[in-house]
Order: structure tokens, then C-alpha cells, then sequence
């Protein structure tokens, strides 16, 4: 019975964040449903994410006493506010494919930062993990990988390390509240995107507005929620682990909402992403248990 307490929150966190990878995996799928421009789709969905989030912060306000460093909570906002762009112009640059499976070497990333910004130096599971998970991304996009275009593919480059840096730094105010940052993030991705509407005024209709609606409320909105619980209770290597996954549901939203069947090499890399992260979970939470018993046992003899 002592040990439960100590183990939920990391198995909440983990949970929060694999919860965060479903409600993202819908992008690919809503965000063709709308023909407008990029920047405008990003921005509009911000703007209903900004919208959400202050509802929220006005009904459960955080406590008094999360205190939340100022400047990696700007930081923070900075860089995911630019994953977010990037990830966007990557996609026009490149084919969608290359700026996924560039965009996912975001843990390595968040390895490297959380390692140098908060000490948490990873494991020999997240490396092992990180590997498995490459090659299952490679097995997955088997053929849908293209050449593509060299900026492109920086740009891509460039989206996973914000999006690394983006969850060391939220490591950075766990004890505040990281719900904030994300916030901001979408503040100033709408803003950026304002003068896109008078550039390439979007044609409004019941299809595309309710797709925008969704995507800020579900995908950015309780996105933003749920990553921020769990990034306070799980590493910032293993949180982008864990949302791997996400390319792997995309299929699986697609096949119920058109019944168009994933590939042979999708069902295996898909298979390999998922055991990685379930292994590195369970092998994480093996050494946490064995050192809590460990640490048990010394209080025990020296009581």
C-alpha cells in the first residue's frame, strides 16, 4: 500500500502524455478538411487554443503557490510557438513524410537539453529506445519517403530541436505551471499569423471552421493540458518517447474516417515504435521500484 502513492504519479504522467499523442494524431486527418493557407490554419487554431486555455485558467486558476520561473517560461513559448511554424513550413517545403520522421528526433534533442538544463541524464533504455524508434519511423514511411528539398528538411531538423528544447525547458518550471507556456505559445502563433488573413483571406465555411474548432479545443487546447500534467511527472526524454506514437494513430484515424487500409511496413514499424515505448516505460519504472526498495531497506536497518 506505501509504494502506490509513489508510483501513480509517474504512471499518471505517462498516461497524460500517451493521451497527448492521440489527441495530436488527429491533426493530419482535420487539418485536411480545411484548404487554407498554413500559417492561417496554425494561427486560427492558436487563437481558439488561447481562447480555451484562459477559460480554464479562469475556472481553476493554479495555485498561489506554483511559482513559474519567468524565463523559461518565456523561453519555452518562444520555441514551441516556432515548432509549431516550422513543422508548418516544413510540410509546404518538403513532403509530409520526411518532416515527421525529421520533426521525431525531438527526444534525442530533449535527451541532449534536459541533460544539460536539469541534469536529467538519460538511461540506457531511452538510447536503446530512441534507435528502435528510428528504425521503426524508417519501416513505417517505407516509400512515402521522398527527396524532398534540403531546406525543407533543415526546416524539419530545426522543428524537432524547438520541439526537444520546448519540453527540457518545461522540465525547467515543473514545480509552476507549464500550462502557461503553452498558452503563450499559441498567443504569440496568433499573432504571428494575423496578417496572413488580409494576405490570403480564408473562404469561411461550416466544414473548415468546425475543423479549426476542434483542432484549437482538442488538439492544441486539451493537448496543452494533458502534456503539461504529465511532463510534470515523467522525464522530458521519455514524454517525447511516448508521443512517437502519434504518426503511428494517424493511419488509424484515416482508415476509420475513409476505411483506407494502412501498409504491411506501417502495422511493423507501428509495432516496433509502440514496443520501444513500452518497454523503456516498463524498464524506467522497474529501476524506480528497485531503488525505492533499495532505499526502503537502508532506513529500515539503520531504524
Amino acid at each position: 500500500m506505501t509504494s502506490m502513492p509513489q508510483r501513480e504519479p509517474k504512471f499518471a504522467g505517462q498516461l497524460a502524455i500517451f493521451t497527448t499523442a492521440i489527441l495530436w494524431s488527429t491533426a493530419g486527418l482535420t487539418i485536411k478538411l480545411v484548404e487554407w493557407h498554413p500559417l492561417i490554419i496554425s494561427a486560427s487554431r492558436s487563437l481558439v487554443a488561447v481562447v480555451f486555455l484562459l477559460f480554464l485558467r479562469l475556472i481553476s486558476p493554479p495555485p498561489k503557490s506554483a511559482k513559474t520561473p519567468f524565463f523559461p517560461l518565456l523561453t519555452s513559448a518562444f520555441v514551441f510557438s516556432l515548432c509549431m511554424i516550422s513543422f508548418v513550413a516544413a510540410n509546404r517545403l518538403t513532403t509530409s513524410a520526411n518532416a515527421i520522421l525529421l520533426q521525431y528526433g525531438a527526444p534525442v534533442w530533449a535527451a541532449l537539453l534536459a541533460w544539460l538544463l536539469v541534469k536529467e541524464k538519460p538511461h540506457w533504455e531511452h538510447w536503446g529506445a530512441l534507435v528502435l524508434i528510428f528504425a521503426g519511423l524508417l519501416i513505417f514511411f517505407r516509400g512515402a519517403l521522398g527527396a524532398g528539398s534540403l531546406l525543407g528538411d533543415g526546416i524539419a531538423v530545426l522543428s524537432g530541436i524547438f520541439l526537444g528544447a520546448h519540453s527540457a525547458l518545461l522540465r525547467m518550471i515543473k514545480e509552476g505551471n507549464p500550462r502557461d507556456a503553452f498558452l503563450l505559445a499559441h498567443v504569440i502563433t496568433a499573432v504571428i499569423g494575423i496578417p496572413f488573413f488580409f494576405l490570403y483571406p480564408p473562404t469561411i465555411e461550416v466544414t473548415p471552421v468546425m475543423s479549426i474548432v476542434f483542432m484549437g479545443i482538442m488538439q492544441a487546447g486539451l493537448g496543452a493540458v494533458f502534456f503539461s500534467y504529465g511532463i510534470k511527472r515523467v522525464t522530458a526524454v521519455q514524454a517525447l518517447l511516448i508521443t512517437t506514437v502519434e504518426p503511428v494513430l494517424n493511419p488509424l484515424w484515416v482508415f476509420l474516417a475513409t476505411g483506407e487500409k494502412p501498409s504491411a511496413a506501417a502495422f511493423a514499424g507501428g509495432a516496433i515504435i509502440i514496443f520501444a515505448v513500452i518497454a523503456s516505460s516498463l524498464i524506467g519504472w522497474h529501476r524506480d521500484e528497485r531503488l525505492k526498495l533499495i532505499t526502503k531497506t537502508v532506513i529500515t536497518k539503520k531504524t
